[in-house]
């Protein structure tokens, strides 16, 4: 039996969309990952595999072939275990495949079924947002951040049981709330570092001279460039 998911990867900052293609059979047991994985992603299998035998599904030895598509675009990263489980699940029937129409997984699995926190989560959300996508589960971790991007659903889980859930319908996921002008209010308050600053040496540089050296003008006006950044 074959299902696809839907999940997001990073190109670069760019995110860009996944299909997870798993297919289920009988013959030679074994797992297979296709579609130019590195080795974080390869592993994915034994992860995925106990999370699901430990979050209490049955999953008997059978021939599974997941496909990660764009297959020439190399996949890094953990961002895949979710998605792959979901289509697992899907696959031997614990999941209705209708219930993952519109709908993207991004999560790393541990070997207990929690859903672990992932990095690069805005700009992934971002992407799915602009392919029209109108959900993504994500880490709880992540929720709040993912949040940030609006017109989706950013709904945040702590464990593969719970996503089995929310798509049979037994419980309901709140999407997750954020107002960006009170996130920004919130920073404004803080100490901020240049550490929070991706990129940018040029300009640091020139603040940290300026400061150095006490040359008001040339701080004010390289300021001011920083300020734009937050």
């Amino acid at each position: 039996m074959l299902s696809i998911t839907k999940s997001m990867s990073l190109l670069g900052l760019e995110g860009y969309l996944v299909s997870v293609q798993v297919d289920v059979s009988g013959g030679l047991p074994g797992w297979e990952i296709v579609g130019l994985p590195d080795t974080s992603v390869r592993e994915a299998k034994e992860r995925v595999k106990t999370a699901i035998k430990n979050s209490g599904y049955e999953l008997h030895s059978r021939r599974v072939l997941i496909n990660l598509a764009p297959a020439d675009t190399k996949k890094e990263g953990s961002f895949f275990d979710l998605p792959i489980a979901v289509g697992v699940l899907a696959c031997i029937g614990e999941i209705s495949k209708e219930k993952l129409t519109n709908i993207a997984f991004i999560g790393e699995l541990s070997l207990d079924g929690k859903v672990n926190k992932v990095d690069g989560i805005l700009p992934m959300c971002i992407e799915a947002k602009n392919l029209g996508i109108e959900k993504i589960i994500v880490p709880i971790q992540n929720a709040k951040e993912a949040s940030i991007v609006d017109k989706i659903d950013i709904l945040g889980v702590e464990n593969l049981s719970q996503v089995v859930d929310y798509l049979n319908s037994r419980i309901e996921i709140q999407k997750e709330e954020n107002n960006i002008n009170n996130l920004f209010e919130e920073k404004r308050e803080m100490y901020l570092d240049f550490s929070e600053v991706k990129g940018q040496e040029n300009v640091k540089r020139a603040l940290e001279v300026a400061a150095a050296g006490r040359a008001q003008c040339t701080f004010n006006w390289f300021s001011s460039d920083v300020e734009k950044l937050w």
